[in-house]
């Protein structure tokens, strides 16, 4: 589908292919296969043409996607790069010069987001539907504890297990006492239950909302504290957040009121813009381009290239 896609794009935008003057595109990290078709595709294209060829970071796109809607950023900024694979801090002193501050020593943020729906039922993509029913939730019904609070790492695995024992601990209240395993998996999947009377389906409707709700908390605590330490010990002017979390609602609101509290410039890409997309590796690629950041047509994809300046 990439070669119809690439010419639909290009009909949609009035621009044909002598038009072009290079071509971005992501060589790592990822999944190999995705990456080995974009890059023999972008290599190519690209000799085709006779144009240069941009190899992009992944993580380098979505830092680049505030720049598609900013014109100025300021310096030195941190950048909270989240999503499903990935949760970075890093300090950015100007396109292309990035250092790593902090990152996840197990899951993503994304990923604990998708986990935790998955135990709760819910469809893929965790993280929207969780942040759908945390609107409606009491994010203080379930004390779950804040991750690995030291330092500017990540850990997101310790409340993933909370989050496990909670469903798997018969606690949960009910108007005639406490529910049983059985029925706490009943409860959960209703589905497993023959009937299921009014009052039981706005138990569970509250219930799901409160832990749904308390989960998130937990998640967005951490990802706010680690990145205003992040931006204590560097002494940083500005926040970025970027990746397919930064469409969180209660990440995005939360962190505004933190950096008005501190008088910190926010970027945060419109939510178009969050999650992967083709916009943010141009952006990216243009940076390149500028600097004549050629790559050679023999370079090849790698699946846990590292960011770096």
């Amino acid at each position: 589908m990439l070669a119809p896609l690439v010419k639909e794009v290009l009909r949609t935008a009035s621009c044909t292919f002598s038009e072009l003057d290079a071509v971005a595109v992501t060589i790592g990290p990822g999944l190999i296969g995705a990456l080995l078709v974009g890059v023999s595709f972008a290599k190519s294209l690209a000799f085709g043409l006779g144009v240069p060829l941009l190899a992009v970071h992944h993580l380098e796109g979505h830092i680049a996607a505030v720049f598609l809607e900013h014109d100025a950023i300021l310096y030195p900024a941190i950048a909270l790069v989240v999503s499903g694979g990935h949760t970075n801090l890093y300090r950015v002193n100007a396109p292309g010069s990035y250092q790593i501050l902090g990152k996840t020593r197990d899951d993503a943020a994304g990923e604990a987001f998708d986990k935790g729906a998955r135990m709760l039922g819910l469809e893929y993509p965790g993280g929207p539907m969780i942040d759908h029913l945390a609107k409606e939730g009491d994010s203080t019904r379930f004390p779950f504890p804040f991750p690995l609070q030291e330092g500017l790492d990540f850990s997101f695995s310790g409340l993933k297990s909370a989050l496990m024992r909670t469903l798997a601990g018969a606690a949960y209240p009910a108007r005639d006492g406490h529910l049983s395993q059985q029925d706490n998996r009943r409860f959960i999947h209703p589905g497993h239950s023959a009937q299921e009377t009014e009052s039981s389906r706005q138990e569970r409707s509250t219930f799901l909302s409160d832990i749904a709700a308390s989960y998130q908390k937990a998640i967005v605590t951490s990802l706010i504290q680690k990145t205003l330490s992040a931006v204590k010990q560097v002494n940083a002017k500005s926040i970025i957040i970027v990746g397919g979390v930064a469409a969180n609602s209660q990440l995005r609101h939360r962190m505004k009121e933190e950096a008005q509290r501190h008088r910190l410039a926010l970027y945060i890409p419109s939510l178009q813009y969050c999650t992967d997309n083709a916009a943010m590796i141009a952006m990216a690629g243009l940076f390149h381009f500028e600097k004549g950041d050629f790559s050679p047509l023999h370079i090849s994809p790698d699946p846990h290239l590292e960011l770096a300046s």
